[in-house]
């Protein structure tokens, strides 16, 4: 018997998920990324003269709930038209009866990246404001993102934020704007992540409802808590849940953005801010020098939080009146 080595099984996986894109208008250039559903390719569109990105379903998951999941995604994403949102350009089915999409080609770093370089605090403020805004977005279009992470947020070349990978957004019932995504199935059937126990997401991103599996629970504020995980990530450059986390946060972070994301990671849904844009109007008022609505100042930290936000205005009102004491004297 002849036993292959894992590096000549991860030749032969590759091979098989490799797609023929044979009878299309693309033509695959090379590989970009590899997750759980499937690989994402560089392609050439060849009707249009440009490139494209294609995510194709793993040749194991060509029928199924990985299929069912691929496809809500890409209608997910067709239906979710905002700059912060990769669009997305086709849809069809391979000779080997495998799913794919096609959307636009995205260059940037991903935001775990680009945080290692990323200048000074109120300019990763903005950045999640940024981040804050799609999924507000997404949220009033009854869609939960459900994995949202710096891996899965992209820092486009000239300053943009787009969310990537919708593979496991729930859809909300009775959302307004337009019909909420579904994926045709059998009478009676559930989707690939309905049942209940199913877990979804990320550790150190995850709610606990999400953890412990609760999908009747999920809905915006699960997003909330994610999004509390990263602006820790943002301000600390630690993942959640590190000891080394806990004490770059006390050490560099004001008390007030720590109040920010504490309100956000809170264990009960209850407790968290109500809505992203609850979420990113207190970001909001910290970076405008303002108190936020998750931390009671102190009489002595409200006059401090006044003297730095107001600080050129008074050194002119003591200029002003050094001035005149100095005029008084001499005459």
């Amino acid at each position: 018997m002849t036993w292959l080595s894992d590096a000549a099984l991860d030749r032969l996986r590759r091979a098989a998920d490799w797609p023929e894109l044979g009878g299309t208008r693309y033509r695959v250039v090379e590989l970009i990324g590899r997750g759980g559903m499937g690989g994402v390719y560089l392609a050439e569109d060849r009707d249009l003269d440009r490139h494209v990105a294609v995510k194709v379903l793993n040749a194991a998951g060509a029928a199924g709930d990985l299929r069912e999941r691929l496809l809500q995604e890409a209608r997910i994403l067709g239906r979710l038209e905002h700059p912060g949102i990769v669009p997305i350009h086709d849809v069809g089915t391979l000779a080997d009866g495998r799913l794919y999409y096609v959307m636009k080609r995205v260059r940037g770093t991903r935001l775990d990246e680009h945080a290692r370089a990323a200048g000074p605090v109120m300019e990763r403020l903005r950045i999640f404001e940024r981040i804050c805004e799609t999924v507000a977005f997404a949220h009033a279009h009854g869609v939960v993102h459900r994995d949202l992470k710096p891996e899965n947020i992209m820092v486009g070349e000239f300053g943009e934020v787009l969310i990537l990978d919708w593979g496991v957004a729930k859809v909300l019932g009775g959302a307004p704007g337009p019909e909420a995504p579904t994926v045709a199935r059998p009478a009676g059937a559930r989707g690939p992540d309905t049942e209940h126990g199913t877990v979804l997401g990320t550790p150190g991103y995850m709610a606990p409802e999400q953890a412990r599996g609760e999908v009747d629970r999920v809905d915006e504020r699960t997003d909330v808590y994610a999004l509390g995980a990263i602006l820790r990530f943002l301000l600390t450059g630690e993942t959640p849940g590190k000891a080394a986390a806990e004490v770059r946060a006390r050490a560099l972070v004001p008390r007030p953005l720590r109040a920010v994301w504490e309100q956000a990671q809170a264990l009960e849904p209850a407790a968290r801010y109500p809505s992203v844009a609850g979420l990113a109007a207190d970001v909001a008022r910290f970076r405008d020098g303002l108190a936020v609505g998750a931390y009671r100042e102190s009489v002595f930290e409200r006059l401090a939080r006044f003297g730095r936000t107001y600080r050129v205005a008074i050194l002119l009102v003591l200029a002003y009146l050094l001035m005149r004491v100095l005029l008084l004297i001499a005459t």
